[in-house]
């Protein structure tokens, strides 16, 4: 093994479903935040990780036994700039799939329109992993995507969530917080960083991803989730997001359950009404408007 390869680590396999969730999510959920992964793709370098093979067939598989029945595929850091996996996939499933890239801030319109007619509705920029697009990157790709109406979508850091309630309204395209932002569960850190998220989820153009509780907190039952979740979704349920984070890249131990991760979700909601909102309807507007 190489010194890159050394410094990142191969990920956890995910795990099979050994059952499905108690409460069947609601008929027609659409799944805004899984990756894709090839075993003959050229991976970036430098990364943050490699990934576990998880095909657009073996997300179709998970999602057809869960009832999802379209996805959004985000373009994952290892890939960098190079989109080909997410773009088959998307000429695969026509119909059922949307995409979010990684590009080049200097790409031009042509490039752009190409890729939103295969199906990509959006810009990922990413601060945490290498091979992402840093947020010095919004201002230009907001001007390069403002006419196909794609969304920026955003990996941060909590410390970046305040600025970024300062900055993002004013670049004129809607905007998507991966991960709850990142922001620290435990001992109910949350309660200080909520504020912000919501701030954000203000803005006309801003929405909120629920997903992935499991990089938010080490603590079994993720205690905390409920409670911003619950939060969110009585201040904010026109903006928030549901995403299975299929297949739980970078987890090296504690591979989470996908049946205990709807469960819980769909416990914190409650209300079937908003339910639908942020399993449907939300993610339809977003994505799945042409």
């Amino acid at each position: 093994m190489s010194l890159v390869d050394s410094q990142a680590p191969l990920c956890l396999p995910r795990l099979p479903l050994t059952r499905l969730p108690v409460k069947p999510l609601p008929q027609g959920t659409i799944d805004t935040h899984f990756h894709v992964f090839w075993s003959d793709a050229p991976l970036n370098t430098p990364r943050s990780y490699t990934p576990d093979i998880a095909t657009t067939a073996d997300w179709i598989a998970f999602a057809d036994r869960l009832g999802i029945g379209r996805g959004i595929v985000v373009q994952p850091s290892v890939y960098g700039l190079d989109n080909q996996v997410l773009i088959e996939a998307l000429a695969a499933f026509p119909e059922r799939l949307r995409g979010i890239v990684v590009i080049d801030p200097e790409t031009g319109p042509t490039e752009i329109a190409r890729l939103d007619r295969l199906g990509v509705r959006g810009v990922r920029i990413n601060t945490r992993n290498k091979g992402g697009l840093p947020l010095t990157a919004a201002e230009t790709l907001a001007v390069s995507i403002r006419d196909f109406g794609w969304s920026l979508q955003l990996q941060i850091s909590p410390d970046q969530i305040d600025d970024l309630a300062r900055r993002l309204p004013h670049l004129g395209v809607r905007f998507v917080i991966d991960h709850l932002g990142f922001i620290p569960l435990a001992d109910g850190a949350w309660r200080q960083h909520l504020p912000a998220l919501q701030r954000l989820a203000d803005h006309p153009g801003g929405y909120v991803k629920l997903t992935a509780p499991y990089r938010l907190t080490r603590e079994r039952g993720y205690a905390g989730f409920a409670e911003v979740v619950g939060a969110l979704a009585a201040s904010h349920p026109e903006k928030l997001l549901w995403g299975s984070d299929w297949p739980h890249t970078e987890l090296w131990s504690d591979m989470p359950d996908d049946a205990d991760l709807i469960d819980g979700i769909q416990d914190a909601i409650g209300n079937p009404e908003l339910a639908r909102k942020i399993f449907i309807e939300n993610a339809e507007t977003l994505f799945f408007g042409r």
